[in-house]
């Protein structure tokens, strides 16, 4: 092979690698599940909040992210019926992406530290719970990790006491365990088959109604041509996220107003370029819709298609136009 053919070659082997990355060579752009964001200095005090170090007994009740569960227990909520905590009173958690049939853990890396996972150790059953639901799981690091009917169990960061269900809803995809491993709150209709799904779509989740991992392109009568997804809901972008390094800059009560878009369906994907379409993870390891590499989220305050009621809320939030760029316009009034 003479030195022109392999130099041109390597210059296509580049230019492929180069649009592959598409955003700056980050893997969680490139929809890998296994990307982890940079770390973001505003989110560290969250994750640890409530829980020490290895062996520190700081926290609430001393209780640290490698703390076994002791003997569960089942307490009644108003608003989720039985929940099941650990010893101490603190709630657990499951998480829609793991499964149950057979048990995995798909929590790692940043997930990890918002959800520590619950050592199997010495778990036993309280009244309420079935001795015979509880089993272990071996992580990916070769820790065995608690599973209550088959789904890995897990403790929330920010719950700092006894009682605390923060978690509840996160990203559409954590939610309290019910004494029978299934999502608190749900009805026998909604029944986990095992997979990571329900029987019936959640709508208590991230978007809940079908068609909501859709993405188009919208006429707005305001802003111009704009992007929206499946339900046709305005997706915005964040003046604080970043998008390499990854920066999640909404976080906290901050998803309470701005709720994290799914990840669009290839097939649900119209009119907009292929390039500018990505997937990234966010710290608690729920994945995210991203347009030229920035994360999208749709606004509570928009009630109906079409609204852009959030466009330029605190000078930080955008529609997103048809070649991925921020509308900097103001609504027409």
């Amino acid at each position: 092979m003479d030195k022109r053919h392999s130099a041109s070659l390597t210059a296509a082997a580049v230019a492929i690698v180069a649009l592959t990355a598409g955003c700056g060579g980050s893997p969680a752009a490139q929809g890998r599940t296994d990307a982890q964001p940079a770390a973001d200095s505003s989110q560290a005090g969250g994750y640890g909040s409530g829980y020490g170090g290895k062996g520190s007994g700081s926290g609430a009740a001393g209780t640290a992210p490698d703390a076994t569960a002791g003997m569960l227990a089942v307490r009644q909520t108003a608003d989720l019926g039985p929940v099941v905590t650990d010893s101490k009173g603190f709630t657990l958690y499951r998480f829609d992406k793991d499964t149950a049939k057979p048990p995995a853990s798909h929590c790692d890396g940043d997930c990890a530290k918002a959800w520590p996972p619950v050592p199997a150790g010495d778990a036993s059953a309280a009244a309420g719970v079935r001795t015979g639901d509880l089993g272990q799981v071996v992580r990916a690091d070769g820790s065995r990790q608690l599973t209550l009917a088959g789904w890995p169990v897990y403790r929330y960061a920010k719950d700092t006491s006894p009682g605390d269900a923060k978690g509840q809803g996160v990203g559409g995809t954590w939610n309290a365990l019910a004494p029978d491993g299934g999502k608190a709150g749900k009805t026998g209709a909604g029944k986990d088959n095992g997979a990571g799904k329900d029987n019936k779509d959640d709508k208590g989740g991230q978007d809940g109604k079908d068609g909501a991992a859709g993405l188009s392109v919208s006429d707005n009568p305001k802003l111009g041509r704009i992007l929206v997804d499946g339900q046709g809901r305005t997706l915005y972008r964040f003046a604080k996220d970043n998008p390499w390094p990854m920066k999640f800059g909404c976080t906290g009560a901050c998803l309470d107003t701005w709720k994290p878009a799914k990840p669009a369906e290839k097939a649900k994907v119209k009119d907009v370029p292929e390039k500018l379409v990505s997937t990234v993870t966010r710290p608690d390891g729920t994945q995210q819709l991203a347009i030229d590499c920035w994360p999208v989220y749709w606004f509570t305050g928009d009630s109906a298609p079409g609204d852009v009621n959030g466009q330029g809320k605190q000078g930080l939030w955008f529609a997103v136009d048809d070649k991925g760029h921020k509308v900097t316009a103001a609504p027409a009034t």
